[in-house]
C-alpha cells in the first residue's frame, strides 16, 4: 500500500515537472538527499526515480526554454572541472573498471544535477524553496531520530535511510549537523511565529538525532558547530544560553553506555574501530603518495589489490574521511578542484556578508551566509571522521550560496531606495535656495530679474 501511495504521488508530480522545471528540480533534490524510495517495502524502492525526474525536468528546460542562460560562478565551474578531472582519473584507475565507473556514473549525475540546479536558481524565492526542501528532506529523520532517541531513553542508535549516502549512522549524525544551521535561517525568515516555534522544535529534537547516532565523530562536530553559531550569532548572550542548554541538555540525557563509548576518543588506541580509522587513513596517504596525479580510482581504500601494494596487511575499510578519501581516490589535481568548491563557497559566503551589509532588503542573505558557514564548519569537523565527500547535499549548499552572491551582488549594483529620494530632496533644496537668492539679488538692484 505504501509503494502503490508513493509511486501515485510521483507520477502526478512528474507532469508538474515538465511544466515548470524548477519544480523538477525540488523534486529531484527531495529524491536524492531524502530517499523516500528506500523507506518502501516493495517494488517502489527499485524504480530509478531520481533518473525519471531529471530526464523529466531535462524535458520540461526544452518545452519551457528555461533556462536561457548557464549559471557561471566559481562554484559552478569548479563543479564542471571536478567532473573532467574523475573522467579522467577514472580512465586510467587500477581498481577494477566495475566498481570504478558504477561509482563515476553516480557522481556524474550528481553534478549534472547540480549544474542544471545552479541554472534555474535566479530569485530569492527559489533559493528560499530550495532552503526549505532541503530543511525538510533531513529534518525528517532529526525529528524522527530525536522522538526515537527520547523515547528510548537514548540507548538504541539512530539510523539514516537504507541505501543511502546518510545511510550509516557516522553520515547521517553530519547530515544532521549540517541541517540545523539551515533550521535556524528558515526560523530567522518566517513570520508567523507557529513556524518559528516549530523550527526551535525540529532543531532540538535534531539535536538529540545526531546525539542519539553515537558517533564519536559528531561529537567532536558538535562542539565546533556549537562555538561557531554562538560566535555567528548576533545575540551572544540569548544564543550561548540557549546554545549551551540544548548540547546540555541532550548529553544530560544521555545514558551512562553512550558515555562509555564517547570516552574511547580519548583512548583510541585501545579500541579496534578506532585503530581501524587510523590505518585506513594512512593507507589512503599513501595511495595518494603513490599516484599523486590520479590516485588509484575509486573504491581504492574499499579494494584490496590496491592496499596489498601501497599498505601490505591493512584491512579494506572505507576512508572515513571526505579529505582523504578524495585524495587517495583521485590523486592532488583533483583534490585541488574538490577543495577548491568548498572555498568557493566560503568565500562567496563572506562576500554576501560584505554587500549585504547595511542594505535592510539583503538581510535574508546575510542570515543565510552566516548560517552557511556554521553549516561548513560541521561538515569539514565532523566530515573528517566519514566518507561524505560527494555529497549532494553539501554541494548543493555551495551551489545556494553561488546563486545568491549573483542575487546580491547584482542588487547591489543598484543604487539604494533612499538615495534617488534623497538626491531629489537635495535637488530641490538648491533650487529654492538659488530662487531666493536671485530674488534677493534682484531686490537689491544687484541682478537683473529674468525675461
Amino acid at each position: 500500500m505504501r509503494d502503490l501511495a508513493f509511486t501515485a504521488v510521483m507520477l502526478g508530480l512528474l507532469p508538474l515537472a515538465a511544466a515548470q522545471p524548477f519544480v523538477g528540480v525540488l523534486l529531484w533534490s527531495w529524491v536524492s538527499f531524502m530517499n523516500p524510495h528506500q523507506m518502501m517495502w516493495g517494488f517502489a524502492s527499485g524504480v530509478p526515480w531520481a533518473l525519471l525526474v531529471f530526464g523529466t525536468t531535462v524535458l520540461g528546460c526544452l518545452l519551457a526554454r528555461e533556462p536561457r542562460h548557464l549559471a557561471v560562478n566559481a562554484v559552478t565551474v569548479l563543479l564542471a572541472l571536478f567532473l573532467v578531472c574523475i573522467t579522467l582519473t577514472s580512465l586510467v584507475a587500477i581498481v577494477p573498471p566495475v566498481r570504478v565507473w558504477e561509482k563515476w556514473e553516480w557522481v556524474s549525475k550528481i553534478l549534472l544535477g547540480l549544474l542544471l540546479t545552479a541554472a534555474l536558481l535566479n530569485s530569492q524565492r527559489r533559493i528560499h524553496a530550495l532552503v526549505w526542501l532541503m530543511v525538510i528532506s533531513i529534518g525528517f529523520f532529526g525529528v524522527k531520530g530525536g522522538a526515537f532517541t527520547l523515547l528510548t531513553g537514548g540507548g538504541h542508535i539512530v539510523m539514516g535511510p537504507p541505501n543511502s549516502p546518510i545511510g550509516d549512522r557516522n553520515q547521517l549524525s553530519v547530515a544532521l549537523l549540517v541541517a540545523i544551521p539551515l533550521m535556524n535561517y528558515l526560523r530567522l525568515q518566517s513570520r508567523h511565529r507557529i513556524v518559528r516555534h516549530g523550527l526551535v522544535a525540529a532543531m532540538v529534537l535534531t539535536l538529540f538525532a545526531a546525539v542519539g547516532s553515537q558517533s564519536r565523530g559528531a561529537l567532536v562536530g558538535l562542539a565546533a558547530t556549537a562555538v561557531f553559531l554562538w560566535f555567528r550569532s548576533p545575540h551572544k548572550l540569548l544564543s550561548g544560553l540557549a546554545i549551551a542548554a540544548g548540547v546540555g541538555l541532550a548529553l544530560w540525557f544521555m545514558p551512562e553506555s553512550w558515555w562509555q563509548r564517547m570516552g574511547t576518543v580519548e583512548t583510541y588506541e585501545a579500541d579496534a574501530s578506532a585503530m581501524g580509522r587510523v590505518q585506513i587513513w594512512k593507507a589512503s596517504l599513501q595511495i595518494a603518495l603513490a599516484y599523486p596525479l590520479a590516485g588509484a580510482g575509486f573504491y581504492s581504500m574499499y579494494t584490496r589489490e590496491v592496499l596489498d601494494i601501497v599498505a601490505p596487511g591493512t584491512r579494506p575499510l572505507a576512508a572515513h574521511s571526505i579529505w582523504l578519501e578524495v585524495l587517495g581516490e583521485h590523486g592532488f589535481p583533483t583534490f585541488f578542484v574538490w577543495l577548491g568548491i568548498l572555498l568557493a563557497g566560503v568565500f562567496y559566503s563572506l562576500r554576501i556578508g560584505a554587500l549585504a551589509r547595511g542594505r535592510p532588503e539583503l538581510q535574508w542573505a546575510a542570515d543565510l551566509a552566516r548560517m552557511a558557514q556554521v553549516s561548513v564548519v560541521a561538515y569539514t569537523t565532523a566530515g573528517s571522521f566519514v566518507s561524505l565527500s560527494y555529497w549532494d547535499f553539501f554541494w548543493t549548499l555551495l551551489v545556494v550560496l553561488g546563486a545568491t552572491h549573483g542575487l546580491v551582488a547584482a542588487t547591489a549594483r543598484q543604487p539604494r531606495a533612499a538615495e534617488p529620494v534623497q538626491a531629489a530632496r537635495v535637488q530641490q533644496g538648491w533650487r529654492v535656495r538659488t530662487a531666493g537668492a536671485s530674488s534677493r539679488s534682484t531686490v537689491t538692484g544687484l541682478g537683473k530679474p529674468g525675461p
